[in-house]
């Protein structure tokens, strides 16, 4: 079942060309007087190559029908990341080209959503947010504090995140999915 292109939204599978490509970014563009251009940005969820695409409004696109799945992510190995279906406990791994910049933002034994699509796991759903705690800061340095400071920290993951010259090693912080950026302390 195909949907018009305007109902398209970032984090959308899309099936294309006999593979699956994910939506990271949609513009709807009106240009004065113009027809919309409808313009989508697209990652193969197999391959990792990216591409873009113009389109009108009234042309359409075929979603793919995924099944999620609650997994727990075990640990990374050389050739990708082991999670195992909380369900049936199965194994299965996730190639480092699928979800690699993704990974940053999991830690080891925590749960999280997998999709699938015909049975083989295709990507790792992230929340809006994640909490980690930073395990590296620069020193802060004392200056004009009226001004928004910053300064590099690792988290246990291994992101790296600017946070305020208040937050120090040990303190745990809310960090976008989207962004990567510092959102503030976590409770």
């Amino acid at each position: 079942m195909s949907i018009k292109v305007t109902d398209v939204r970032k984090g959308m599978v899309l099936q294309m060309d006999g593979e699956l490509w994910v939506v990271t970014r949609y513009d709807h563009i009106t240009p004065g007087n113009w027809r919309a251009i409808n313009q989508v940005y697209l990652r193969n969820l197999r391959t990792g190559s990216q591409r873009q695409m113009r389109m009108g409004s009234s042309e359409t696109v075929e979603p793919a029908y995924l099944e999620k799945k609650n997994c727990e992510y075990l640990y990374s190995d050389g050739d990708g990341y082991v999670f195992m279906d909380q369900t049936t406990f199965d194994q299965f791994t996730l190639l480092r080209e699928m979800v690699g910049e993704q990974m940053v933002f999991i830690k080891e034994n925590e749960s999280v959503i997998v999709t699938f699509f015909e049975e083989r796991p295709v990507t790792v759903e992230l929340p809006s947010s994640v909490v980690m705690e930073i395990v590296e800061a620069e020193a802060a340095v004392k200056g004009n504090s009226v001004t928004n400071l910053t300064k590099n920290a690792k988290t246990e993951t291994g992101l790296e995140v600017k946070v305020p010259l208040h937050i120090g090693v040990g303190e745990k912080v809310k960090i976008s999915t989207e962004t990567g950026e510092f959102l503030g302390r976590a409770n």
